[in-house]
Order: C-alpha cells, then structure tokens, then sequence
C-alpha cells in the first residue's frame, strides 16, 4: 500500500492514522526508545532561532512538534494543523493537559491547502509527516507560501538509509519487529507494516533538499539524526 499515490493514498493513511491514533504516541516512544522526543525538540529549535512570531505546524498528528516549537521564547502562539480528527482530539486533550491553551492552537485543516494568507508565520515545520502526503511538493510549497520571508521551513522525516550494515539492522528491526509490536500494542499490524514500505518508497534526504529548493528555498541543508536514520531538513524563504 505504500506505492499509492494521490487521493486512494490520501485515504488509506487518513483511515490508517485514525484507527491507531489511541496508541500513536505510545508507538512512537516504543519504536525510537523515546527519542523521537529529542528529534522534535531539535526540529523545533532549528526552525525557531532567532525568530519571532507565530509558529505552524502542519500534519500536526498529536501535537508533540507544535508544544515544542511553543516553548521558545520567540514563538508568540503555535498553530498546528491536521486533517484527522481523531488525532486532533488527542492532541486537544494533551494541551488541556498542559495548560497551554495560551500558546497552542490546534485545528483541523489541509497541508496541501491550508488556510492561511502568505506571509502569516515565522516559520513552518513537519514532522514524520511528508513521505504520506498525497503531492510532497505541493506540501512544500504550502509551507513555504504562509512563512514570512526570512522564516524558516523545517522538517523532521525518516529517510532511507543507504547500503551496508547499518542499512540492514535497521531493516530488520523496522520491517519485522516494528510490525509485531504495532500487533502487540496497537492491534493493528497492517498499519505498522506500512508505516517501514512507506520509508522504502520515500526520497532520500539529498533528494528532498532539491524539492526545498525548487519550491524557492535557500540556505537548505539538512542533518542527520538517529545514525542515518532520521534527517532534519531546513531552508530560508527570500
């Protein structure tokens, strides 16, 4: 299912992520031993130095990036963005949780769409969203429509790994015990097959630096994180 492209994919991820969302946060503690945490924290502050002003956060599933991005000083209001309800709620509740209704604003909404004037936000992040969106560069080019110039777009996204031993360990753990555990815990390993074939068939990270700067980007660049694993892309709007 991962090869699906346009709206059939737009619709088996929309039912994929709904159906897991009760255990979508607990999942991705289990998968990256927590570090997927520090990833958006770092996601977060990359897109935020230096800068002031509102913050989006597209595909914002549960919130995790949108609280990090608003815990900078700088960032006066993180706004993230979904299309899943179920995953809003989640994320609501988490908010609530936190006492951050004065800093997090979450709201159901499209990334290939979003609603929003040019020019809104200081800068614009993604996090391990970009590899289900139906057009990866229409998505860009949302993000880096509503971010003022000077801002930043920034995302966090798996990215496949090149050959060699590292390359194969990781498969092996993403492709056959990532799917038990998504059994185990979640009860649903159809989705947490897809989730590893949905990395297989994503651009690799010096690919997608291209598509940031044919969507008008400069200064783009990108990290790698999680031994190769993760990569943090980012560019500047002129």
């Amino acid at each position: 299912m991962a090869q699906l492209r346009g709206e059939a994919r737009q619709r088996y991820v929309a039912d994929l992520f709904s159906r897991i969302s009760p255990r979508y946060d607990l999942m991705n503690t289990l998968m990256t031993g927590g570090m997927h945490h520090r990833w958006k924290r770092r996601t977060a502050a990359l897109a935020a130095a230096g800068l002031e002003g509102p913050a989006l956060d597209i595909a914002t599933g549960t919130g995790d990036l949108a609280f990090a991005l608003a815990a900078h000083r700088g960032i006066t209001r993180a706004v993230g963005v979904d299309l899943l309800p179920e995953m809003l709620s989640v994320g609501l509740h988490k908010t609530r949780k936190r006492g951050l209704q004065d800093r997090v604003t979450l709201l159901a909404g499209d990334a290939l769409a979003l609603p929003f004037p040019d020019n809104t936000f200081a800068c614009a992040t993604a996090g391990f969203s970009l590899r289900n969106m139906p057009d990866l560069s229409a998505a860009i080019r949302e993000m880096v429509r509503v971010v003022r110039p000077g801002g930043l777009v920034t995302t966090l996204e798996l990215t496949p790994m090149d050959r060699g031993l590292k390359a194969r360990l990781f498969r092996l753990y993403f492709h056959r015990l990532v799917p038990l555990m998504g059994q185990l815990v979640a009860g649903d390993r159809a989705a947490y097959t897809y989730l590893p074939q949905s990395v297989d068939y994503f651009l690799q990270a010096g690919r997608l630096a291209e598509l940031f700067r044919q969507a008008g980007l400069v200064d783009v660049a990108y990290v790698p994180l999680g031994f190769g694993t993760v990569a943090v892309h980012h560019g500047t709007k002129p």
